[in-house]
């Protein structure tokens, strides 16, 4: 098989692609997988923000004397843009307070748990959803896909901590917590870089994930196509959200603050939706093109061939190859055929 088109005309080739991929995530249902990731994924942030902010009492004072302080006003000035004066007042302010002045091991372990607990099984369900897509669901072991899932969530968290600060200031903040000998060039070079830098870091993000998910994996540029895909889909639908949060936040507080986790849930749900359909589309693009053949097998799979099929030792009766005969063979093959003619006493 070549990476070559199967039809000399690439236009039915790529409405076939559009085809299967369209028809694949609608018969896989990749609604119900993308909402099922929402869901774990509302439910796995709020334990780990309360986790962490439960740490901050024992590890504040490593970042300065007012980290804080800063946190908690923060964490307030933002819960009276939401909600009315008197939740805040009365529930928010001193349930923050109390969290992160004293440390809680207790909000921090149980915390912890149940945010490991459901991230990981977003994470499981969209790791489902890509080797449905791709026919391999079955292959891996259904223990071993659950702790492997544990293992990627928490590769996501370290890519986490170093990635969304670094998003959360954006390209206008973020030179200014730089030093100043260092502002002016750094400006102007994230200026032009930051958005095409964050662009290629999503997409290789992606395709990272779309490989680590599959058992019976793929090159790395056969997995492009789908990370493209998810990281096109997801900037529009997002865009969408951004502008329905900003009318529904325009009518006031009360419309504020029920768009507000309707908004939450449907960010998790278009991610989902963007990831499952990339899936769908490497698989439509593979049907069409199949991959070439590795040109040798792995030594994995060269193992496995060999516990599943042992050599089997050489038979006495098969014939040999043909070798050069010495002079004490053939002796000893007329001795035998004068013997065998001799005729009993």
């Amino acid at each position: 098989m070549s990476d070559a088109p199967t039809s000399s005309d690439p236009a039915p080739t790529w409405r076939r692609v559009v085809g299967r991929t369209l028809g694949g995530a609608w018969d896989k249902d990749i609604f119900s997988h993308s909402a099922q990731a929402a869901f774990w994924q509302a439910l796995s942030l709020p334990p780990l923000f309360l986790a962490l902010l439960g740490s901050l009492g024992y590890v504040g004072d490593w970042f300065g004397n007012d980290t804080v302080r800063v946190v908690e006003e923060s964490i307030v000035t933002f819960a009276r843009q939401v909600f009315t004066p008197e939740v805040v007042d009365e529930i928010i302010a001193p349930t923050a307070s109390s969290i992160l002045t004293n440390g809680r091991a207790d909000v921090v372990s149980v915390g912890f748990v149940i945010a490991l607990w459901a991230g990981s099984s977003a994470i499981a369900s969209l790791v489902d959803s890509i080797t449905e897509a791709h026919g391999q669901k079955l292959v891996r072991h259904p223990v071993w896909q659950r702790i492997f899932s544990l293992l990627v969530y928490l590769l996501a968290l370290v890519v986490a901590i170093v990635t969304l600060p670094v998003i959360a200031l954006g390209p206008d903040l973020l030179p200014q917590v730089l030093p100043a000998s260092w502002r002016g060039a750094a400006t102007s070079l994230i200026g032009a870089f930051y958005y095409p830098g964050a662009a290629l870091i999503t997409v290789l993000v992606l395709t990272a994930m779309y490989r680590l998910a599959l058992p019976h994996t793929l090159p790395w540029r056969r997995l492009l196509p789908g990370a493209l895909l998810a990281m096109v889909v997801f900037i529009a639908s997002a865009t969408g959200l951004r502008v329905y949060i900003a009318v529904l936040t325009s009518t006031g507080y009360t419309y504020g603050a029920l768009a507000t986790p309707i908004a939450f849930l449907l960010f998790g749900f278009l991610l989902g939706l963007s990831i499952v359909l990339g899936a769908h589309l490497n698989n439509a693009v593979e049907e069409a093109w199949p991959a070439r053949p590795e040109p040798r097998p792995r030594r994995s799979d060269r193992l496995r061939a060999m516990r599943t099929h042992p050599a089997m030792p050489p038979v006495a009766d098969e014939p040999g190859p043909d070798l050069p005969v010495t002079a004490p063979a053939a002796h000893a093959a007329r001795t035998t055929a004068s013997d065998s003619t001799k005729e009993p006493r």
